[in-house]
């Protein structure tokens, strides 16, 4: 291919391949057509990455071609992925197929949709991708019949790993996951092999003659070799395009498809179910749940082996788990450590020779059955859990770290106190002047009744400010702030904020320092006023001894900057992170006198980030206080002609 030429799909017969033409014929070909296309169209390679994203799909799904070009396709469901495979594996090998299905827009909404997926071929005539053309499909009812459908076959699915896991015994679980196969697949007949350092070893199987059990065959020649090097977890191999003497199937009279599909257990490849077609035909919906199943094997032989190891074991190690993610110890009847998991050193930072022979390294609960949680000298909470082995008359410890829900009870306390102290003292107030102006009405002059109802009106203005601030940092907390993401005015913004709080103080001095020019910025308007009002209340309330409050702003790099500068009392270097992390203001330190529950900095960095923005804190010289809010820039031409 020459320094000037380019690659372009094109049609021909049952398949799409890439042709080497000349960059004028490409512009025509390729760019004329798909952005005149009415229907989404996506291509990816063999790796599954976007190559091709038209403006269809862009306007189709929301996400633009240079966001998804070189990664996997972002519309795809998890719970639909397994399909998804289960149809390019089956276009690879059977040409191109048309399904009805969901997708995703980048908003979370789901799309009904026609797929129509075809192979892509590279000028070699091999498999190099495949495309898609994604048309909206209007007959919910035929697309909830085919999920209906689809989601009953999962619940058989569901139905049929329950029965494969009933037994732990391994050559039971492997009979059973052969004979679960064609049941589930429709399959004519099928089969287990395992991986044998370079061999494969049939181990199980259905509808075939029992004396092929415990053939071999070479893994690098076989379809679960080529399955292997493929990475993916599914293959489909005809007679139409290879030979199917992979292992003994000949056994199989009038033999035209297999389909294959990996079982790893702990994450490595452990063997393959093999279903093998003669009468039938295979579909896409067969093959995803063949992948499924072969999943869910690897998951029931691990299971399976694990408990045959433990069986070889000792009596007391039946209740050991190296691979927990608990810490398991197994103690002798004087108290002492026999078995110590991986897990236990690392929860305990004690290793294996270290606990071996002595005590546990904390104490132990009263009686089998009760939990205690203890602190070690780490910072670390472990919750611990006894129980006796009566034929051995030791005892299995297991304990977990729960340092982070001990963190997030103790936070909630905290939250439970401030929230209380800083609540009480305004509904004192209201209540007592409320009930001054019920009883002594009459008595009090118009001055001293309206003195009674302002006072009444701040301290109910704090109340709701204190709850909304709970309110934001409930939904900060758990995620769920939202952000608009458009052009606005920040100049316009920060002088209407510095307006506003102009007069919130008489022993401050509240200076604007903005450029002449200020570019738009991209982000919430709303969420910005925030911000810059929370930045500018802390400025004056940690500040008690007046002085000035600046805000600045200015363009940097590709963003803008607003700072607002106090000269209060300052944050030390080593609490500039921490403010922004809840109820900080619930903590001891000198900053703690000025009240306030420790929500306001926290939001105020969720909402910078949920419009895509940061704050962060600094010292200002000669002292006092700088925050710094960073926003992104409209960029050049985003907002249209003037």
């Amino acid at each position: 291919m020459g320094p000037t030429s380019v690659f372009v799909c094109r049609r021909q017969g049952a398949k799409w391949h890439y042709d080497d033409v000349s960059p004028e014929s490409a512009a025509f070909n390729a760019d004329a057509v798909l952005a005149s296309a009415a229907d989404a169209v996506v291509a990816v390679d063999v790796e599954l990455r976007v190559v091709m994203w038209n403006p269809a799909a862009e306007r189709m799904f929301g996400w633009r071609a240079e966001e998804v070009t070189g990664g996997p396709a972002p519309i795809v469901p998890d719970e639909l992925m397994a399909e998804h495979h289960a149809v390019l594996e089956r276009v690879r090998a059977g040409g191109p197929l048309s399904i009805l299905s969901r997708r995703l827009r980048r908003d979370g909404a789901v799309v009904d949709v026609r797929i129509d997926t075809s192979c892509l071929t590279g000028p070699d005539g091999r498999p190099c991708g495949w495309v898609s053309v994604l048309h909206p499909h209007q007959d919910a009812g035929t697309v909830q019949s085919h999920m209906a459908e689809r989601a009953r076959l999962v619940r058989r699915l569901t139905d049929v790993v329950a029965d494969i896991n009933a037994d732990l015994d391994l050559s039971a679980v492997l009979d059973r996951i052969a004979h679960s196969l064609t049941e589930l697949t429709g399959a004519d007949a099928g089969g287990f092999v395992l991986i044998e350092d370079d061999q494969l070893r049939l181990v199980s199987l259905t509808q075939l003659s029992d004396h092929l059990r415990g053939y071999t065959a070479p893994l690098e020649s076989s379809l679960f070799g080529e399955l292997l090097r493929s990475g993916k977890s599914v293959l489909l191999a005809t007679d139409d395009t290879r030979s199917l003497g992979d292992l003994i199937w000949a056994d199989l009279e009038g033999l035209h498809t297999i389909a294959l599909g990996v079982s790893n257990v702990q994450g490595r490849p452990y063997g393959a179910l093999y279903a093998l077609y003669s009468r039938r035909k295979v579909g896409h919906l067969e093959l995803e749940l063949l992948e499924l199943l072969a999943a869910h094997a690897g998951v029931a032989l691990g299971n399976a082996m694990a408990y045959q190891e433990m069986v070889r074991q000792r009596a007391h190690e039946h209740a050991v788990v190296d691979a927990s993610a608990d810490g398991i110890a197994v103690l002798d009847p004087a108290g002492r450590v026999r078995k110590w998991n991986r897990a236990a050193a690392e929860l305990t930072g004690c290793g294996f020779g270290d606990a071996v022979g002595h005590p546990p390294p904390f104490p132990l609960p009263a009686r089998p059955g009760e939990r205690i949680k203890h602190r070690l000298e780490s910072g670390r909470w472990l919750e611990v859990l006894m129980a006796d082995i009566p034929e051995t008359d030791e005892r299995v410890v297991d304990f977990r770290d729960v340092t982070q829900a001990k963190a997030l009870e103790e936070e909630k306390d905290l939250f439970l106190a401030t929230a209380g102290h800083e609540l009480r003292t305004p509904i004192t107030v209201v209540q007592g002047f409320a009930n001054t102006l019920v009883r002594r009405w009459k008595e009090l002059d118009d001055d001293a009744r309206r003195s009674a109802v302002g006072t009444i009106a701040e301290r109910s203005t704090k109340l709701a400010h204190l709850v909304e601030n709970l309110l934001l940092g409930s939904l900060a907390g758990n995620g769920q702030l939202r952000s608009a993401n458009v052009p606005f005015d920040l100049r316009r913004l920060l002088r209407e904020s510095a307006v506003a709080f102009q007069p919130a103080s008489r022993t401050h001095l509240l200076r604007l320092d903005l450029p002449e020019e200020l570019p738009p910025v991209t982000g919430d308007p709303v969420s910005t006023d925030v911000i810059v009002g929370q930045l500018l209340e802390n400025a004056f309330k940690y500040s008690p001894d007046g002085g000035a409050v600046t805000v600045r702003a200015g363009v940097e790099g590709t963003g803008v900057v607003v700072t607002v500068e106090d000269e209060g009392i300052g944050i030390p270097p080593e609490d500039r992170e921490r403010v922004f992390d809840r109820f900080v203001q619930g903590e001891t330190g000198d900053r703690r006198r000025f009240g306030g529950i420790g929500l306001g900095l926290y939001i105020v960095r969720r909402l910078a980030r949920a419009q895509g923005g940061e704050v962060t804190a600094h010292g200002n010289e000669p002292r006092g206080t700088r925050m710094r809010l960073t926003l992104r820039s409209v960029p050049d031409g985003a907002l249209g002609p003037a």
